[in-house]
C-alpha cells in the first residue's frame, strides 16, 4: 500500500484503507484501547490513531510508542467523533520503524527555548515552531520562483566562489589550498597567492549581483537564488554567516522599475503564504506574534510608502525620539531608525531613495547632485531593511571614478567595467535577504532560528 502524508487527507477517503507514517508526538493508553497521535511533518495537526487492545501484539506494541519513535500504521480513516480533529485512524496493522528512549530523547516536553533547540539543531524540526518555519520556507522559495518565472526572469547560477568583494567590506571568507601551517611566502614576507589553487585571494561570495549584471546585460531580466557568506563578528539576531538571497537584476530598468518590482514581489510572496500556508500562520499570530496575520494581510492589500533618504532623516531628528545612535544627514540608518519610520510613522513597509553615496556602495549610479546615488532600501515593520537595491551605474568614467573613490583596486574588476564599454544600457536590481523575509511573515525574533542549520560566530555545528 501506497504511504499517505497527513496534509493529503481528505473527507472523501472516510472509509478507505490508508497507510500513514510518521513520528508518535503522544500516547495514552486506555488498557481497552490507545489515542496514538503521529506527524509527519506535512502539516502543522498530527493525525490522532486508534489502536484497540484486541490488535495482534497489543502488548508488544504499545510500550514501544515512546514520543518519537517512527511507525507505519495501515488503518480505517473514520469520522471523529471528537471535536479536536475531523477524522481520526482505526489501526489494523501497526509496524515500529523506528524505537526513540524515553529516558534521554530531548524533545519530551511540549515546551522549549528556542536557545535550548538551537543546541539540538538536528532533532528541533520536530517540533511545531521548527515545522511551521520549514513549510513556510518552502512556501516563499516556490512563490520566489512562481513570481520571477510568470514575469519572464531567467533563473541562472552565479559563482558562490568570487575574486571580488562585491560590498566593498571585506568581511569575506577566504577559500584557500595552501598550508595553512607554512604557507609560501614572497620575498616581502606576504602570502604567495599565485601558489593557491586559483592563483589569487579567492573568497566565498557575498552576493551574486556582480555577475548577474553581467548575465543581464546579455539575457535582459534574471535573478538568482542561492547561498551567501559574511565573516561578520555580529552576535546579534539579526545576523547569519551563511544566509540566502534573492537578487534579481533588470536590463533596461531604472529605479522606479526596481521598486514597483521589489514591492510586487513582496506582496506576491505573502499573498501565496496567506493562502497556502494558512495553519502554520494561525499557529504563529497565536503563539509567537499576536497581530501577524493582519500586518500580513495589510502588506499584501496597500500599497508601500514612498520617502527619499533626506526625508526620513528629517522625519527622524522630528520626532523627539532618543535613539542610541546619532541619524545626522550623512549617517547610515540603523536597525532602530529603520523600524522607527516603518512600525511608527509610516505603519506599514516604506521604500527609501536617494541615499549619500558615501554610505553606499561604488556600484550605484549617481545622481545629478554628485552626493547622492540612486539606491533604495525597503523598510518592514519588525525587520528594518528587508531589501537593498539600486539602479546601478552605467557609465563608464563615472564607475570607474566610484571603484577609485572608495579605494578598490580596478584590476579587479575589468570584467565589471569593461561591461560598460560594450553595450552598456540602464539597469537596475536589488537582494532580499530570504531569512530577513522569513522572520517577516513567521514574526520569529531570532534569524537562526528560520535556518534549519544555522551558521554564526563561534558555530557550524551539524
Amino acid at each position: 500500500m501506497k504511504r499517505l502524508r497527513i496534509r493529503q487527507i481528505e473527507k472523501s477517503m472516510i472509509g478507505q484503507s490508508h497507510l500513514i507514517c510518521g513520528w508518535v508526538r503522544t500516547m495514552r493508553d486506555q488498557k481497552s484501547f490507545a489515542f496514538v497521535e503521529i506527524n509527519d511533518g506535512s502539516t502543522l495537526s498530527g493525525l490522532q490513531v486508534i489502536i484497540n487492545a484486541d490488535l495482534a501484539s497489543y502488548q508488544e506494541i504499545i510500550p514501544q510508542l515512546t514520543t518519537g519513535s517512527s511507525v507505519a500504521i495501515e488503518g480505517i480513516l473514520v469520522e471523529s467523533p471528537g471535536h479536536k480533529q475531523p477524522w481520526e485512524l482505526k489501526a489494523t496493522h501497526v509496524k515500529i520503524l523506528g524505537t526513540c528512549s524515553a529516558d534521554t530523547y530531548p524533545l519530551q516536553k511540549k515546551r522549549h527555548t528556542f536557545e535550548f533547540l538551537r543546541t539540538i539543531a538536528h532533532l528541533r524540526p520536530r517540533t511545531n515552531t521548527q515545522g511551521a518555519v520549514l513549510r513556510v520556507r518552502n512556501a516563499v522559495a516556490f512563490a520566489t520562483h512562481l513570481f520571477f518565472q510568470e514575469r519572464g526572469f531567467l533563473y541562472v547560477q552565479t559563482p558562490i566562489i568570487t575574486a571580488s568583494d562585491c560590498e566593498g567590506g571585506g568581511e569575506q571568507f577566504l577559500v584557500t589550498t595552501l598550508d595553512l601551517n607554512k604557507p609560501t611566502r614572497t620575498e616581502k614576507g606576504e602570502i604567495d597567492f599565485s601558489k593557491d589553487f586559483f592563483g589569487k585571494p579567492a573568497y566565498l561570495t557575498v552576493s551574486g549581483q556582480l555577475n548577474g549584471e553581467a548575465l543581464a546585460c546579455a539575457m535582459s531580466d534574471i535573478y538568482t537564488f542561492g547561498p551567501t557568506f559574511r565573516a561578520e563578528h555580529s552576535t546579534t539576531p539579526r545576523h547569519l554567516a551563511e544566509f540566502w538571497m534573492i537578487e534579481p537584476e533588470m536590463a533596461f530598468a531604472d529605479l522606479e522599475d526596481n521598486a514597483e518590482c521589489a514591492e510586487s514581489y513582496l506582496q506576491y510572496v505573502v499573498r501565496y503564504v496567506l493562502k497556502h500556508c494558512s495553519e502554520d500562520l494561525a499557529f504563529f499570530d497565536q503563539f509567537i506574534e499576536k497581530g501577524l496575520l493582519e500586518r500580513l494581510r495589510q502588506v499584501a492589500e496597500s500599497s508601500f510608502a514612498r520617502l527619499t533618504y533626506t526625508e526620513a532623516i528629517d522625519i527622524l531628528q522630528k520626532s523627539g525620539r532618543k535613539f542610541e545612535f546619532p541619524c545626522d544627514w550623512g549617517s547610515d540608518l540603523q536597525s532602530e531608525h529603520e523600524r522607527y519610520i516603518a512600525e511608527e510613522y509610516c505603519k506599514k513597509p516604506v521604500i527609501l531613495t536617494d541615499y549619500p553615496k558615501e554610505i553606499k556602495a561604488f556600484y550605484m549610479r549617481l545622481n545629478d547632485d554628485g552626493k547622492t546615488v540612486k539606491a533604495m532600501d525597503m523598510l518592514v515593520p519588525k525587520i528594518g531593511e528587508l531589501i537593498g537595491g539600486s539602479q546601478r551605474e552605467d557609465r563608464l568614467d563615472a564607475l570607474h571614478a566610484r571603484i577609485v573613490e572608495c579605494n578598490l583596486e580596478p584590476e579587479g574588476y575589468w570584467w565589471y567595467t569593461q561591461l560598460r564599454e560594450y553595450g552598456s544600457v540602464p539597469h537596475a536590481g536589488f537582494g532580499a535577504g530570504f531569512e530577513r523575509l522569513i522572520r517577516f511573515i513567521t514574526g520569529m525574533d531570532n534569524i537562526r532560528d528560520v535556518i534549519p542549520f544555522p551558521r554564526f560566530l563561534s558555530n557550524a555545528d551539524f
